[in-house]
């Protein structure tokens, strides 16, 4: 395994392409601000803060900054502040959106809209992690662990399209993607390896583009040559992944969530599929992880491939699991 580009060159890499204009929906907390703060003075966002012009003003001077240097949209209340920002993004004013202090369900809820969100036709909205973990040479993608509960493989397939075009964002000439499950052999009574060598053969056919496929791969043989070694895999994304697809949001979410808090990793979150990309912070998250996030933006913001559509939306299957109603995360009609 060859190394790759580290969070640092990520970020170096985003100077020389913002800044961009920022919408921080619920912009009222002192480690939001402080994340734009540093994001700022490198040069990766103009912010525009929604909330309460009086809240953020009075943090803002705390943290450093003038208020009146400091464009701030005044509304009330949280919903009204989430639809500020996708109204901004319709009119062209922004270019990415940014959770502040406000419930994610709320803010994607008007982001998913289907009249006045931000959906693309014939695209499905996934979130993808950009993971730095010390012990591993690369960044390595996780998806999807925010936005889709239970996707069946149609929604996979799109997820995983997704997921490439953010690792060829950032500089992965040729994603490899591992389809997570269990174990690394096809079991029937195993849905999730089903599904991953199902995905492989629709990657060699052509049906997801630009990535190497392969699947199922168990964790361990993902990321690490040595176990793939030790089981006799044979494989060229075994112990290589630029890619892991969860099976599900739930161990999505603990495989993140574990690597962060116990192998020190850092993590950049954003979701793809809408009109602007969209950082999903969590309130405890430290501020390397929001200006990380922040520069993942910048990267994905002039991305042509993010905003087209991926296939017709008659593939679509009729129900599709997502945390908001079951049309939020699925293509509209094109």
């Amino acid at each position: 395994m060859t190394g790759g580009m580290r969070m640092q060159g990520l970020i170096e890499q985003a100077k020389t392409k913002g800044p961009i204009r920022l919408a921080v929906v619920g912009a009222g907390q002192g480690l939001v601000l402080d994340g734009l703060r540093q994001a700022k003075s490198l040069g990766l966002v103009e912010p525009c803060l929604i909330g309460s012009a009086q809240a953020i003003a009075a943090l803002a001077k705390q943290h450093g900054w003038d208020p009146n240097a400091v464009c701030i949209a005044a509304v009330s209340g949280d919903s009204a502040a989430a639809e500020t920002a996708a109204r901004l993004a319709h009119e062209g004013r922004i270019d990415a959106i940014m959770k502040g202090h406000i419930h994610t369900d709320v803010l994607m809820r008007a982001l998913l809209h289907e009249a006045g969100g931000l959906r693309v036709a014939g695209r499905r909205a996934s979130h993808v992690f950009v993971v730095e973990v010390p012990t591993y040479p690369k960044l390595l993608c996780i998806t999807d662990a925010a936005v889709n509960i239970a996707p069946d493989l149609n929604a996979k397939a799109q997820i995983l399209q997704n997921a490439a075009e953010v690792a060829r964002s950032i500089g992965v000439e040729t994603p490899k993607a591992a389809v997570l499950s269990a174990v690394e052999t096809v079991n029937p009574a195993i849905a999730s390896t089903l599904d991953a060598a199902a995905l492989t053969v629709m990657a060699r056919r052509g049906q997801i583009s630009g990535v190497l496929v392969d699947g199922p791969l168990a964790f361990d043989n993902a990321i690490s040559a040595v176990a793939a070694q030790e089981k006799g895999i044979a494989s060229e994304v075994a112990g290589d992944a630029d890619i892991v697809l969860v099976p599900d949001l739930v161990s999505g979410n603990m495989l993140a969530k574990n690597l962060e808090y116990l192998a020190s990793a850092t993590l950049a979150g954003v979701v793809v599929g809408l009109t602007v990309p969209v950082i999903l912070t969590s309130r405890a998250d430290p501020v390397p992880a929001r200006v990380a996030s922040i520069a993942l933006a910048v990267l994905l913001h002039e991305s042509a491939a993010l905003k087209s559509p991926m296939w017709p939306a008659e593939a679509e299957p009729t129900v599709h699991a997502a945390p908001q109603p079951e049309t939020a995360c699925c293509p509209l009609p094109a």
